[in-house]
């Protein structure tokens, strides 16, 4: 694959303000001398909002869990500051409690037993209604939100965007190991959240009123608890003015965290554009968008992909389709000087494939010592 260029910065008189940018990050918290995934979350998110800020840290389904909430942010160096800022106080806050805060989709190593559902209301009712669903989780995901204001716009926009989501997961796949073995995919993480029944790529939606009325039916059916709960890979938030993608796993470090969540605005801007100026989404079958999400956690970016961005859907390579993507997202990225940033980590996972490769390249050079993964992913506290 070829690497991706940068693009030539905008002149100051296009550069308008940037749409806002928000991530959410999730992390397993492994016991410092094993290495296993350990369930200690309501006490370290307990140290880690004291040093970072209430809303900034929270619990997750599973007690080994971390999630980690942003502030809103605009430019790329304060997004960045707040991902480095966000990883330190969690991974120092772990510390406390003899843990560390590792960025991998999935625990690298065995759990002691099933991971115990968060004591919370909401997790409780999980528990009851979805059974070994709830209990079963433990996996990381990286949320990006986009501010869109106008929920028509933000609603009509996802169909630009859905297409994309397989190429958003294979370049972004850090979970191979679960559990001490390698599951011989790129994202085991979206193979075990897919098995929720509100996963996975969202329908085509017609309008805002449309989707009210899909999201009324599932939670009516009983597949959702709520409309928070329809966990499609991309889909308006259910309680901010945002586009929300949910595809990827979390990221092996914040440069990639960053590059990704600026791709993803980008991606969301060029979509809005798109309804703005009445141009046609692909309408491509649900089907279809799951089978080639299923590719992309397998593979990765090996092999081919169904360009599902387009009306055919060609099978097409993986670099191939980066190079589309990054042909359609560059003059968003050049506007705001978000370019140097995507290209340099698109142009490394051309290289070097995503964290999943990464992992498994740690693996090999350590005789598949599964502990050295763990180590070399671990967040440093500072």
């Amino acid at each position: 694959m070829t690497p991706v260029p940068a693009g030539t910065p905008a002149s100051p008189a296009e550069v308008t303000a940037p749409p806002t940018v928000g991530v959410e990050e999730e992390f397993v918290l492994a016991a410092r001398h094993s290495r296993a995934a350990v369930h200690r979350a309501p006490a370290v998110v307990g140290a880690a909002r004291v040093r970072l800020g209430a809303p900034h840290v929270t619990v997750e389904v599973s007690q080994a869990q971390v999630e980690t909430v942003s502030a809103v942010c605009r430019t790329a160096e304060d997004l960045a500051a707040e991902i480095v800022r966000l990883r330190s106080g969690a991974a120092a806050a772990a510390a406390e409690y003899d843990c560390l805060l590792v960025p991998t989709g999935t625990a690298v190593l065995g759990r002691p037993g099933p991971p115990p559902v968060v004591d919370k209301a909401r997790y409780r009712a999980f528990a009851r209604r979805f059974g070994p669903l709830a209990h079963d989780q433990g996996v990381n995901a990286c949320h990006v939100h986009v501010g869109v204001a106008d929920r028509e716009e933000a609603v009509r926009s996802i169909n630009h965007v859905r297409g994309w989501m397989p190429l958003l997961l294979a370049v972004t796949g850090n979970s191979p190991f679960s559990d001490g073995t390698d599951t011989g995919y790129a994202s085991w993480r979206s193979v075990v959240w897919g098995r929720w029944p509100v996963a996975g790529p969202p329908p085509y939606l017609h309008s805002a009123a449309h989707y009210e009325r899909v999201v009324g039916h599932l939670v009516a059916s009983g597949a959702a608890m709520d409309p928070a709960m329809v966990y499609w890979h991309v889909r308006p938030s259910p309680h901010l003015p945002t586009v929300e993608v949910r595809v990827a796993d979390v990221l092996p470090d914040p440069a990639a965290t960053t590059a990704y969540a600026l791709l993803v605005r980008a991606l969301v801007g060029c979509a809005v554009d798109a309804v703005r100026a009445g141009e046609p989404a692909p309408a491509v079958p649900d089907l279809l968008l799951r089978a080639a999400c299923w590719q992309a956690a397998r593979h990765g970016t090996h092999g081919t992909l169904p360009a599902t961005h387009t009306h055919d859907c060609a099978p097409t390579s993986v670099g191939r389709l980066v190079e589309e993507l990054w042909k359609r997202v560059e003059p968003h990225l050049s506007r705001y000087g978000d370019d140097r940033w995507v290209g340099d980590w698109l142009s490394e996972v051309q290289r070097q494939g995503p964290g999943s490769a990464r992992q498994r390249r740690v693996a090999d050079q350590h005789g598949g010592r599964l502990q050295a993964v763990v180590d070399e992913l671990a967040v440093e506290p500072r």
